[in-house]
């Protein structure tokens, strides 16, 4: 009896060291193809986080909304469901923080170094606390860069949108710019976009190069306008309670990695939006066009309206602050 006792001690103990030493698992999700900037910079986020915390970190990855969908995924991270996403900034509006859609304005954002200026300072830094309440850490700004337009005829002036069927993402601005240009806008889950295009739903969409690329959408477009008239980026968030939780240490050593995965995510970014461009030009399928100056001070002037329509949702103080940000 007391060596049976002993035994059950010494294997309570081993199953209570084994447990104790089981890593802590970050399931990160996402809806893009492992092969974007946002899928590459979560692969090398996963390897700096495993090695900077000696495998007591484990980093799951679900690309391609293999898990959620757009509209399912913030629920799922406030419920404890998955630990981390990176989804575009658009998707905190319906959430309840209105203030990040400003960075759906159209020609907010003149160059990357104004993008950086707010999102790299007191502006973007404010923006991610106020996610707090909802349960949500923000940790960090990824990119993607600047949007191109397309549908299956040119789109050369504001004009040629009009009664245009567009997709774009759940947002009110992104509502109020097609409105502008004259288009019906459609909201559709990015993993829906390319068989609505093949088939017809709808007539275009908005996307920096390497998603249109990726997701094969040039395939079913056969005219892209380069108009760098929209900015897609991503904020990678962790559920609050659950980061609030971890070793400090641990803690410590994932901002680390993160930090790392973002310088790197911020160089391929523009590099892989360079490459899917010529792979589009080289496909054939679509003919590219580039909006001359003279033309895009046209499409500017006649999405300048959305910036005044949105001051009473987004908030007058906070367009301000990002126009005297990006002037500087």
């Amino acid at each position: 009896m007391k060596l049976k006792a002993t035994l059950a001690a010494l294997c309570a103990v081993a199953s209570f060291s084994a447990f104790a030493q089981a890593p802590i698992v970050i399931k990160f999700s996402h809806v893009v193809a492992t092969d974007t900037p946002k899928g590459q910079a979560a692969e090398r986020f996963k390897q700096l986080a495993e090695k900077a915390t000696n495998g007591r970190v484990k980093v799951e990855l679900y690309p391609n909304s293999q898990l959620y969908k757009d509209k399912e995924e913030l629920e799922a991270l406030q419920l404890g469901a998955v630990q981390m996403l990176a989804p575009s900034l658009a998707k905190f509006g319906p959430l309840g923080v209105k203030e990040f859609e400003a960075f759906d304005l159209p020609y907010i954002f003149p160059t990357k170094t104004a993008l950086y200026n707010v999102t790299e300072g007191p502006i973007g830094k404010g923006l991610l606390k106020k996610l707090e309440s909802k349960g949500i850490t923000g940790l960090a700004y990824w990119d993607n860069g600047f949007k191109v337009m397309s549908a299956n005829k040119p789109l050369r002036t504001p004009a040629d949108f009009k009664g245009l069927k567009m997709r774009i993402q759940s947002s009110k601005v992104l509502d109020a710019q097609m409105r502008t240009l004259g288009a019906n806008p459609q909201v559709l889950a990015f993993s829906e976009v390319y068989q609505a295009l093949q088939t017809g739903v709808v007539d275009g969409t908005e996307n920096p190069p390497s998603n249109m690329y990726t997701q094969k959408m040039h395939e079913v477009q056969k005219h892209v306008t380069v108009s760098d008239h929209g900015y897609l980026g991503y904020a990678v968030i962790v559920n609050k309670k659950f980061w609030d939780g971890l070793p400090a240490d641990i803690r410590t050593a994932l901002e680390t990695a993160m930090r790392d995965a973002t310088t790197f995510e911020k160089a391929i970014a523009q590099r892989d939006n360079d490459m899917a461009m010529d792979a589009i030009k080289k496909a054939g399928k679509t003919e590219i066009y580039n909006l001359s100056a003279k033309e895009q001070a046209e499409w500017r002037k006649a999405l300048l309206p959305v910036q005044k329509d949105m001051e009473g949702r987004i908030g007058k103080d906070l367009i301000q602050a990002i126009n005297k940000e990006a002037a500087k």
